[in-house]
């Protein structure tokens, strides 16, 4: 099922996250962004599959009141609004965007020689018919011991300050040490294929 320029239907990724753009991508989609502005800090759940959710929802909603939307809705063909939203699980605890440099460092030295976790939503809304799902994903990562010049490396780069967790298995200089991925790599960058695929299936 390909959305190309003929498409029956057209796709709407509610999302800035550069991983997110290129995963859709290399399932042979076009689409088009529209992100959503929104105040993550204000919506607060105690699981991480109910936080993640909840962001998704919050996020689709905030799109569904922008005026590019309305003008899909009046269209024939359908179009589809995705939109999602990861956190990082580790020791029980939730971890979002790191809020400064000494805050992924710790993170970063707490995944070294240990283990966390993603979870993962997609929440595809059909503009034209209302209808909605949310689903989740959760993958287990374990690593070896990180060394501190890595870690100091990556904060450097700061690429870690801008996701869930800090977390980034597939970025070059991490890689060598992530031990064991229970689940895909792109659920861990944020947007697992096979679930996005599903929900699009059952969307239309």
């Amino acid at each position: 099922m390909e959305a190309t320029a003929t498409s029956p239907f057209k796709i709407i990724l509610g999302s800035a996250s550069v991983a997110r753009r290129k995963i859709l991508a290399e399932m042979g989609y076009e689409f088009e962004i529209i992100t959503a502005d929104i105040d993550e800090k204000c919506i607060r759940k105690e699981k991480p599959e109910e936080l993640v959710m909840a962001l998704a929802e919050a996020k689709a909603e905030a799109i569904l009141q922008k005026p590019p939307v309305h003008d899909y809705v009046k269209k024939a063909e359908p179009a589809l609004l995705i939109t999602c939203d990861q956190v990082v699980v580790y020791e029980g605890a939730v971890r979002e965007k790191p809020s400064s440099e000494d805050e992924a460092r710790h993170f970063l030295k707490g995944y070294s020689g240990g283990h966390a976790a993603t979870v993962s939503s997609v929440l595809v809304t059909n503009l034209k018919t209302g209808f909605r799902k949310v689903e989740c994903d959760r993958v287990e990562i374990y690593f070896h011991e990180i060394p501190v010049d890595v870690i100091e490396k990556l904060i450097g780069e700061g690429l870690v300050l801008r996701v869930a967790g800090g977390l980034i298995i597939e970025h070059p200089l991490i890689l060598p040490y992530v031990k064991e991925v229970v689940g895909t790599t792109d659920s861990v960058m944020g947007l697992p294929k096979a679930l996005t695929e599903k929900l699009l299936k059952e969307a239309l």
